[in-house]
């Protein structure tokens, strides 16, 4: 959630409308970010503090013995269902709110490495035997732990290491015989097979994993920008008075070609639906999966096993390495703060943290710049003698090169006029003061307020190591220390920034059955960052560019040919191949304050009249177009038939929830029930939708879908290929949908043996998905191998006879 829960949005909703109308005015015409914090913070009462502290402790953030053991019983019984997966990350819960150094945590990575063992996971599982142990595992039960690493250390292909587990697990039977004599039989029986494993493997040579130093190779750009670290030489930095700052191309850049690749300044893991703790319920605890429970929270890598911090127990990482890194850098300040920032929101939580990064940098100067720029009026001019910066591009072609120049300040660079990914850079990203409600920016100030109060009262020093009051300039509200007032004006101008410069980094999540034999995929929101580079685009309904993500890491990539002298767009999320123009506009004005004017709107603009096309009603008789408002008409030049659009509207939408149920049936693997309900929905649509509408698009994937997951290939490639043809009208022939459709008929020919089939789709998808991605993605590996397997099944061209 971007912005702080319901129940404290509504309540200082009421207390903005209990204010005197003469605060209001004061606090609505501030004209400064620090005067609007200045007239704010002073109306957040006790009161008001103690309301958002009972809604804060609906979110159970500490350790806690009684929840480890839960989730650690839960866990059984999954593990014992032989659900390794779900076993895994409830341990993972229980492992999180355990105290350090505790029987529960030893205990709770003692049986997530059993999981991780079940799960082919074997480095991992070493190194959650290490921790129980670490931790202080019982050593009544170190021997079935020894044996469990003598098995990992077998099948990675380690018999020395394995050979010297052995003897110290058989040294422990014979110095401490804690066993029972059946517990011992049993172990004894599983310790000679190993030991048979081990001499198998002792004349081979040792096998160790594959580094993985390929993950970025291929992710580089191919000559780095001298003026914007991050940026591709084939652009340059612009500014113009109405558009701001924006790239543009100074040579012809083909589809595919990297042109960023940035690391976040700063990015916080969206926790997902975090439930508030239900008041009256003997239950505390829940066992939903969240993001939070399967990434990391500094780098968002993906992981099984995460470490836990000592003091919290809902950051967690990847690696210790993560876990001191995040520590030093934000996380110390961050972590007795965890369920206050969860109740105040996503854009609150990296106001802090962008702030806190801030510290890593010439702090006095950052100090100095937070208390003599803080307006909202104009933008501030980079530290220099001489305020108007100077900046060079070319325009023309090859043939026709001409340096012009435009003198104008250029936000977020330094003297030289080198963009800077810094907190610089940064700062300068507009805030749009003018812009936002009144409300909104009376529920940011005291949001962050109620945070700088609680930074106070817990003594934390976070903004005050090397900071020198004698610095300061403008007057501060009594109710705060001159430091913490000072980077709570930041903090206010981050969170009125995050609407208009929040990047959401997403990640492509499988959705259904893990046994699936093809894959179904969704984009999902994994964390909200800011891009100083990335933040340099414009928008475009039907841009030339296409965004990825590598943990924290964006890379933009050409998607068609951009000509020398094209700015380079990207799109805000209202995309046309998604929405009609009007409803595009009218979220890009609400949420970014612009109306869009790309060439898609003009169009669309222009022709008004134009037929609603592929989402359009059809009429059941002569399959014309239904015009008109209320009462629909049908099109066609012998056709009177008329409908009421309410009835169409309403056969819709029970369409949808039919197939709704189907794809529900299909998850559950009720295959045949699933496909008649689907089949039922395919008639229906025929009577009065347009062939090429969205649903018909789903009702196609998940009839390919069943009839894959029953082995006929050839009818759920049929089924494919027509949702494959809705997907090319609704998004293009180059899309990155049209990339992940193409992939799945790759499977679905690949599993059907279906030689040239495949091997003809595998090249359409690789096309597709190379722009998008480049070479080191998931799908695109994946397609690889099939390919590679697909050629070994070809015949062997004879050659003609001497």
């Amino acid at each position: 959630m971007d912005l702080p829960v319901d129940e404290w949005k509504s309540y200082i909703l009421q207390k903005w409308s209990l204010l005197p109308k003469s605060i209001q005015v004061t606090i609505s015409t501030a004209e400064t970010l620090h005067d609007l914090f200045l007239h704010s913070s002073p109306l957040l009462q006790p009161e008001d503090e103690m309301f958002l502290k009972r809604l804060s402790g609906g979110y159970l953030v500490g350790k806690d013995p009684d929840a480890s053991l839960f989730y650690r019983e839960k866990g059984n019984q999954k593990f014992q269902a032989k659900d390794y997966m779900g076993a895994a990350v409830l341990y993972s819960k229980g492992v999180s709110h355990s105290g350090p150094s505790s029987t529960d945590i030893s205990l709770c990575y003692a049986n997530r490495s059993a999981a991780l063992f079940h799960l082919g996971q074997y480095e991992t599982c070493l190194k959650d035997i290490v921790r129980a142990q670490t931790h202080g595992y019982p050593e009544r039960l170190q021997p079935k732990l020894l044996l469990r690493k003598a098995e990992c250390l077998v099948t990675l292909g380690r018999p020395q290491e394995a050979s010297q587990t052995i003897i110290d697990l058989e040294s422990s039977f014979a110095t401490k015989p804690t066993l029972s004599a059946s517990q011992f039989q049993i172990l004894q029986r599983t310790l000679c097979r190993v030991k048979v494993k081990v001499q198998e493997k002792e004349n081979l040579p040792e096998i160790f994993p594959e580094a993985l130093t390929k993950t970025f190779e291929g992710v580089d750009l191919r000559e780095e920008n001298e003026q914007i670290p991050g940026a591709s030489s084939s652009v340059s930095l612009h500014i113009d008075p109405l558009k701001g700052r924006y790239l543009v191309a100074t040579k012809d850049i083909l589809p595919g070609e990297l042109l960023v690749k940035e690391d976040a300044f700063v990015s916080v893991l969206n926790p997902g639906e975090v439930p508030l703790r239900p008041r009256g319920l003997e239950s505390k605890w829940d066992i939903q999966v969240t993001n939070g429970d399967l990434h990391c929270h500094r780098c968002l890598r993906h992981t099984l096993a995460p470490v836990p911090c000592d003091g919290c127990s809902y950051a967690k990482y990847c690696s210790q390495e993560c876990m001191q890194q995040a520590w030093d850098r934000y996380h110390s300040v961050e972590c007795s703060l965890g369920a206050l920032l969860l109740t105040l929101g996503l854009f609150c939580h990296v106001a802090l943290r962008s702030t806190l990064l801030a510290r890593f940098e010439d702090v006095g100067k950052v100090t100095k710049k937070l208390c003599g720029e803080m307006s909202n009026q104009g933008i501030c001019l980079p530290e220099s003698k001489n305020p108007v910066q100077t900046l060079k591009y070319d325009l023309g072609g090859e043939g026709d090169k001409k340096d012009k120049a435009v003198e104008t300040p250029v936000p977020g660079c330094d003297i030289n006029g080198k963009y800077e990914r810094n907190y610089n850079a940064i700062f300068h990203l507009l805030p749009h003061t003018e812009n936002h409600s009144p409300e909104h920016k009376f529920l940011c100030a005291l949001s962050v307020s109620a945070l700088c109060r609680q930074l106070e009262a817990a003594g934390l020093q976070a903004f005050t190591t090397d900071l020198k009051p004698t610095k300061l300039k403008a007057a501060e509200p009594p109710v705060l220390c001159a430091e913490l007032s000072v980077w709570g004006v930041a903090m206010l101008r981050h969170m009125l920034q995050l609407q208009c410069n929040a990047q959401a980094i997403t990640t492509i999540q499988q959705t259904g059955s893990k046994e699936s034999l093809i894959t179904d995929t969704r984009r999902v929101r994994l964390a909200t960052a800011l891009f100083p580079v990335v933040s340099l685009l414009n928008h475009s309904c039907s841009p030339n560019t296409s965004v990825s993500f590598i943990g924290t890491i964006a890379t933009i990539r050409a998607s068609q040919l951009i000509r020398s002298g094209q700015e380079i767009l990207h799109c805000y999320g209202p995309h046309e191949s998604r929405m009609g123009v009007a409803e595009r506009r009218q979220k890009l004005r609400s949420q970014y304050f612009f109306d869009c004017d790309c060439p898609p709107c003009e169009r669309e603009k222009q022709r008004p009249s134009a037929g609603p096309g592929r989402g359009a009603f059809r009429c059941h008789r002569c399959r014309a177009l239904l015009q008109g408002d209320d009462v629909l008409s049908c099109s066609g030049p012998a056709c009177m038939e008329s409908v009421s659009r309410d009835l169409l509207v309403s056969r819709l939408q029970d369409l949808q929830r039919q197939v709704g149920a189907a794809q529900k049936h299909l998850r559950n693997g009720r295959l045949e029930v699933a496909i008649q309900l689907l089949l039922g929905c395919q008639s229906d649509v025929e009577s009065f939708l347009s062939t090429e509408h969205s649903v018909v698009g789903e009702i196609e994937d998940a009839l390919a879908q069943a009839y894959a997951a029953l082995g006929d290939w050839e009818k759920s490639a049929t089924h494919l290929q027509k949702s494959l043809q809705v997907v090319e009208v609704h998004h293009g022939p180059s899309s990155v949908e049209m990339g992940h459709e193409l992939f799945k008929l790759a499977q679905v020919f690949f599993n059907g043996c279906a030689v040239p089939e495949a091997l003809k789709t595998i090249q359409k998808a690789e096309k597709v998905l190379l722009v998008h991605y480049g070479p080191w993605n998931d799908e695109i590996r994946e397609l690889q191998k099939m390919k590679s397997c697909l050629l070994d099944l070809l015949p062997i061209p004879v050659g003609p006879k001497e």
